[in-house]
């Protein structure tokens, strides 16, 4: 049945003058956009940490990148141990919020989460992005890896030279302990059924 509704559909797109896609992604896949002739994934998982304000944007933003297997919405950079949403918010616990990438390196690679990151935030706002302030709302990239910093820092220089009139404040720190948020922040937007986050 779902080979026949596929048929109708292309069919009909040809027949309207709509154009057709030459590559489709796999089911429950997104595809990434700038890594269109990936290949299916290595096998191999490496780990990343990215803030860039409100986490549900950049979680919505990394799932969407082919080669992404998973994300995780948290807490990391600060002292208090099994923070809670509520004490990260009063600033006093020094985390902020973040998302912790796990991805195959044989289809994305570190540099093209990098360029997703810088596209996806302000780098040049400090603590604050759009309607959200304070120090757990900060840019940061935390490393997992002296390769993961070497590629962090050449890539925030390019990023401060070519890309923005501001200069870039994004913290590059080395990856401290994470801390999964709350289940209901977990993918939050598709939980909502929101389709176009407004917040990055």
């Amino acid at each position: 049945m779902k080979t026949l509704l596929s048929l109708t559909v292309v069919i009909a797109a040809t027949v309207l003058g709509f154009p057709i896609f030459t590559r489709i992604a796999r089911a429950g896949q997104p595809r990434d956009a700038g890594n269109p002739g990936a290949e299916p994934p290595s096998g191999k998982v490496e780990v990343a940490t990215f803030a860039g304000g409100c986490f549900w944007g950049i979680q919505d933003r990394f799932d969407k990148i082919h080669g992404v297997l998973k994300t995780t919405a948290g807490y990391t950079g600060g002292t208090l141990k099994n923070p809670t949403y509520r004490e990260v918010c009063s600033h006093a616990t020094g985390h902020a919020e973040a998302v912790r990438v796990e991805f195959d390196p044989g289809v994305v690679s570190y540099a093209r989460l990098l360029d997703a990151f810088w596209q996806m935030h302000d780098p040049t706002q400090k603590n604050r992005q759009g309607p959200d302030v304070g120090d757990n709302y900060r840019s940061a990239i935390f490393y997992h890896s002296p390769e993961q910093k070497a590629v962090a820092e050449a890539s925030q220089k390019e990023v401060n030279a070519a890309r923005f009139q501001g200069k870039v404040v994004t913290e590059i720190a080395p990856a401290a302990e994470f801390y999964p948020a709350e289940e209901y922040h977990q993918h939050y937007f598709k939980k909502q059924g929101i389709l176009y986050p407004v917040c990055h």
